[in-house]
């Protein structure tokens, strides 16, 4: 969970922290005085889009950091791609976060203290919290969005099917687009055939091997040079060996005397017996070199028919590396890479009939998953339309149903009978899916935004969350203003919804509903201060007798009303045995 967030600089914020805790904590205050601000900077902290203009001028620079407390399920992937990039939480187990903007719209993040890509934050974002706010409901109308919703809520099983259906997919379009290619580009893919096939065969004539060049130029080398090889090889055997023409000890001959020397004195000290057995390591090994000098000098020979040889092999290779290659490793790749093309190039009947038939078969393994994924889809939508349908009767809404209808997309530019019926397919299906309200008994199905008034819209939208919520998702979920254009009972309602999704994540609300306030754990109040040349807003705790005058002040705008306060207590005794319940 967050347990502290800091704000500096941004908006109408000045310095600001927000001490939270687990369960609902609850963000209102007047109009203009900046409740937004603290949504801005949840977003600013977890990687979103960092806007210069809401940069207060003095300091030049907004400033957001939280505390973040890891739970044990998000813990282990979180800690992990924190440590990937250097960071590390405190002694504590918590993690701080921090983010800075500019007025000049650089940025910079930070996580434990370590300089971090600000996209490191959003990895983080998408695990620990989700923000729901009005622009959340616009996004939902769309119906791109509405299917995502669906698919996220069937679960991780049905994601597996659809990244499934994805995968085929592609690789049926890619077989359709490469046959079409084919035959649309015949004369072209002819010619660059016949290029390839004529630099294959040449290759293949030659037939080099790996890392021939080098071994020929080291072998060239040895020929061209063949006589002073020979004699070092001769002087360094004799001096080794002896037998040469000077008249003089040996090294073999040497080494012994000087072994035996040693031995003659070990018994008075042991450290010569040690260097005594170590010249017998040194003969050991001389005696070693002295044998393969002789092979070597027997293999020498300045054969001038090889050598002949050699520069001719050599000379052809060089051909084959002005055409094609740096060297004649790169040859061979050529030509294995000419190869994997020319099975492409391929544009003979039976060519392609094969991919004929290969497209059939995928075509054929698409329309069968997209009807799974359907299948999956439409009983995915009968239990998330019950649940909101459930939520919407503790919303004021008894008799409205919602319905997630699944139906066959419109026949498109790819298109294939699903469920015997043509239908136009994507990446994402062969499906529509629209959510539609019936907002009570006889009324016709309508879209949300067509079938329900600003004030219900709300309060579907909400249902929709809470069902969402429902499912797992981040710890935190932050909630700006959703309770817009709601009130009445169906405001403690909203309340009371939010109360029983804060026993299991923590809540952030901005809100401007008292009887969604009044079932906060944590009620923080962002005021204004004119006092000054400049606006700015502060973030405090109210408790006891305050958070009444606060309520009352949401209630009636006279916070210091009798009435206004009893009714504010009265909230607040309503709030308490409910989340006591």
């Amino acid at each position: 969970m967050l347990e502290e967030l800091r704000i500096t600089g941004l908006g109408v914020i000045e310095d600001t922290t927000l001490p939270l805790t687990r369960g609902m904590n609850v963000i209102t205050g007047e109009t203009g005085a900046g409740k937004t601000m603290v949504v801005t900077g949840l977003g600013l902290l977890f990687g979103g889009r960092a806007d210069a203009g809401r940069v207060r001028a003095d300091p030049g620079r907004a400033t957001v950091e939280g505390r973040l407390r890891l739970p044990p399920h998000a813990a282990k992937a979180v800690a992990a791609r924190v440590a990937d990039a250097g960071a590390e939480p405190d002694d504590d187990g918590s993690l701080l976060l921090s983010r800075a903007v500019t007025v000049e719209g650089r940025s910079r993040a930070h996580v434990g203290g370590r300089a971090v890509p600000v996209s490191l934050l959003a990895e983080v974002g998408e695990l620990v919290v989700a923000v729901h706010g009005q622009s959340d409901q616009l996004r939902l109308l769309r119906p791109a969005e509405q299917r995502s919703s669906l698919d996220r809520f069937a679960g991780p099983e049905h994601e597996k099917l659809l990244v499934e259906f994805r995968e085929l997919f592609a690789r049926w379009r890619g077989v359709a687009d490469e046959l079409a290619d084919r035959k649309r580009n015949v004369r072209d893919r002819a010619q660059e055939a016949e290029l390839l096939k004529l630099g294959l065969d040449e290759i293949t004539r030659v037939d080099p091997q790996i890392g021939e060049d080098e071994e020929l130029r080291i072998e060239a080398q040895r020929l061209e040079h063949a006589e002073g090889l020979r004699t070092a090889a001769q002087l360094a055997h004799q001096a080794i060996a002896g037998g040469g023409e000077v008249d003089s000890e040996d090294a073999t001959t040497m080494i012994s005397t000087a072994r035996r020397s040693l031995d003659a004195q070990s018994a008075v000290d042991p450290k010569l017996g040690e260097y005594a057995a170590r010249l017998d390591e040194a003969a050991a090994l001389i005696g070693d070199v002295s044998v393969e000098l002789s092979a070597y000098l027997a293999s020498l020979d300045a054969d001038p028919a090889r050598l002949q040889t050699i520069y001719e092999r050599r000379a052809t290779l060089r051909q084959l590396t002005r055409k094609y290659a740096d060297d004649v490793d790169g040859v061979i790749a050529w030509a294995e890479r000419a190869k994997e093309r020319l099975s492409l190039l391929d544009t003979s009947d039976e060519a392609l009939e094969e991919m004929e038939r290969e497209l059939q078969r995928l075509a054929g393994e698409v329309a069968v998953l997209a009807s799974r994924l359907r299948a999956a889809r439409r009983e995915a939508a009968v239990h998330f339309a019950e649940q909101v349908t459930v939520e919407l009767a503790g919303l004021a809404m008894p008799h409205a149903r919602v319905e997630f209808v699944v139906a066959a997309r419109g026949a498109g530019e790819h298109s294939l009978e699903v469920d015997g019926e043509q239908c136009g397919v994507t990446a994402d299906g062969a499906d529509e899916v629209e959510l539609r309200l019936l907002a009570h008994p006889g009324a016709p199905s309508l879209p949300i935004q067509r079938g329900a008034s600003g004030g219900e819209l709300s309060r579907v939208m909400l249902a929709i969350e809470v069902v969402f919520a429902g499912v797992g998702g981040p710890p935190t979920l932050v909630f700006d203003e959703v309770d817009s254009g709601v009130g009445g009972t169906a405001a403690v309602e909203i309340g009371r919804r939010l109360a029983r999704l804060a026993r299991n994540h923590q809540v952030l609300v901005v809100t401007h509903l008292p009887q969604v306030a009044a079932f906060a754990d944590r009620h923080l109040v962002v005021a204004k201060d004119t006092s000054g040349a400049i606006t700015t807003s502060g973030v405090r705790v109210v408790e006891e007798t305050e958070r009444s005058r606060e309520l009352a002040r949401m209630l009636a705008g006279l916070p210091d009303s009798d009435l206004g306060i009893a009714h504010a207590e009265e909230l607040l005794s309503v709030a308490q045995r409910e989340r006591a319940g």
